[in-house]
């Protein structure tokens, strides 16, 4: 295993027990097993650590383009706003003590914002999956992309948020999402 696979192993799981604002470069190195020095060799800085982790590291969501025109659409959708509950429910614990903190947003934004990810993100993958319905002709074409895409992700984060508070694995979070999508499809069909 390479050095950065050790470092985002260790750099998960500190995250996820201890949170972002109590997970040093120094703890991670430690628990790594390798020097800080060499962590900086991988990383730029912990926020560059942070958005590995949760690219690599975290349940991943669909490929849009690989979806469109498979399935149905309330198949699909049902799919993604599962990935969603499980990528929350997992990063939750992680973002929360970032969001704890004015001074770690403002540097977690900054970080972020340099490498082209943020909060926005996982709303705009549902959104190229809707848009490209749309364009497919398989969704009515009145339907708001952008607000049904942050109706389903905002569902999603917080049934996450539920699941986090509660100590609760989410072990299938299908049922979840099925019940989230059949209620939010009504308005697309």
């Amino acid at each position: 295993m390479s050095a950065r696979e050790r470092i985002l192993d260790a750099a998960a799981v500190l995250m996820r027990t201890s949170g972002l604002a109590e997970t040093t470069t120094r703890a991670i190195a430690r628990e790594a097993g390798c020097s800080e020095a060499l962590l900086y060799k991988n990383f730029s800085d912990k926020q560059h650590i942070f958005t590995a982790v949760l690219k690599e590291r975290m349940p991943r969501l669909s490929t849009p383009d690989a979806l469109i025109g498979e399935a149905t659409v309330a198949a699909n959708l049902t799919s993604m706003v599962a990935e969603l509950v499980a990528f929350y429910r997992e990063s939750f614990p992680i973002a929360a003590s970032m969001l704890g903190s004015a001074s770690l947003r403002a540097a977690h934004r900054e970080s972020v914002g340099r490498l082209g990810s943020g909060p926005d993100v996982p709303a705009q993958i549902v959104q190229r999956y809707i848009d490209g319905e749309l364009a497919a002709g398989r969704i009515r074409e009145d339907v708001d992309s952008v607000t049904t895409a942050r109706l389903l992700t905002g569902a999603a984060l917080f049934e996450a948020l539920q699941a986090a508070y509660g100590d609760d694995p989410l072990d299938d979070p299908h049922d979840l999402a099925r019940s989230i999508v059949t209620a939010a499809f009504r308005g697309l069909q």
